[in-house]
């Protein structure tokens, strides 16, 4: 795979103007010269009726301040240690109650023509919100492809375990492999998604490249990153934040502003970006997106399906 510089893609900036970004786009289709996933996925990553129309948080933002043990429990430690992690060659393995098991690629699981770009509401358990344009294909289109037989129910996620280049799998902070899983009706939502970059560029390695999972309404802890494995089954996952404290982290994980965390309430939360002492806004259920998914939930005691 072609590795691309800054100036080989549209500045994310630029991305900020719609029109601007846009004719950008147009332009590069002319230039032969940029070739590789990057280029495509500036051209191809057409916008989509399902995104927000928040102004998203800066490229900066998004790859200096998040989550990803496997490379260190503090916010700017996946950005300073994630460039040991290799990425190509990657193949994602789906199994399980599936008609089509098999080892994947990632341009066969979403190939440059079928990127969409989904701006969406990211929502952290601990209480900090981004909007984050991501480059990506439905979950759905994916599953589609293997074929989930009849007695599926779920679908169980797996990050990679490669502790010689992920320096925090060399401690125990979590039970390696990070797992996660969601029932088959939320991974077969139009939301969810499989992401592979974020504004114009590739999913940076701290973000969860070369693929990972993104599912707007419930805590960034669901959308896991850097995914080798899927797997079908009739059993509900054990994720390992629930496995780790399930009095803290369920299941499901949608954001709830009415159900607090036992260490502090979800009824706000801080918008990064927004300055240290300003920007705090009230949390809407769903993360805002109730009118898409709140059906799945009916008739559900969300405080006890937390």
């Amino acid at each position: 795979m072609m590795k691309l510089n800054w100036s080989d893609v549209t500045p994310h900036k630029v991305f900020l103007d719609r029109r601007s970004f846009m004719a950008a786009s147009a332009a590069a289709l002319a230039l032969p010269a940029l070739a590789g996933r990057a280029q495509a996925q500036t051209v191809t990553g057409r916008p989509s009726p399902l995104s927000t129309d928040q102004t998203p948080n800066t490229f900066e933002e998004i790859t200096n301040y998040n989550n990803f043990y496997e490379f260190g429990t503090g916010k700017e430690d996946p950005a300073r240690n994630a460039h040991t992690l290799t990425t190509d060659p990657w193949a994602v393995q789906i199994d399980g109650l599936v008609d089509r098991p098999g080892s994947y690629g990632v341009e066969d699981l979403a190939p440059d023509n079928a990127l969409e770009e989904r701006i969406y509401r990211l929502r952290c358990v601990e209480a900090w919100s981004m909007v984050i344009p991501w480059i990506g294909v439905p979950l759905a289109s994916v599953l589609a492809k293997v074929g989930p037989q009849p007695g599926a129910k779920y679908v169980q996620f797996e990050t990679l375990v490669r502790p010689e280049e992920m320096v925090g799998q060399r401690r125990a902070i979590l039970d390696w492999p990070y797992v996660e899983g969601l029932r088959l009706d939320e991974a077969m939502h139009p939301l969810t998604i499989l992401a592979t970059g974020l504004y114009d560029q590739p999913m940076p390695n701290q973000n969860g490249a070369p693929i990972r999972l993104v599912v707007p309404w419930k805590y960034g802890f669901k959308s896991i990153k850097s995914i080798v494995r899927i797997t079908l089954t009739d059993r509900e996952p054990v994720n390992t934040w629930k496995q780790l404290q399930a009095s803290e982290y369920g299941f499901y994980a949608n954001v709830n502003p009415e159900v607090d965390h036992p260490r502090w309430s979800q009824a706000t939360h801080r918008v990064i970006g927004a300055g240290l002492f300003g920007g705090r806004e009230e949390t809407q259920m769903f993360n805002g997106y109730g009118d898409q998914v709140a059906s799945m939930y009916a008739g559900m005691d969300l405080r006890v399906n937390y």
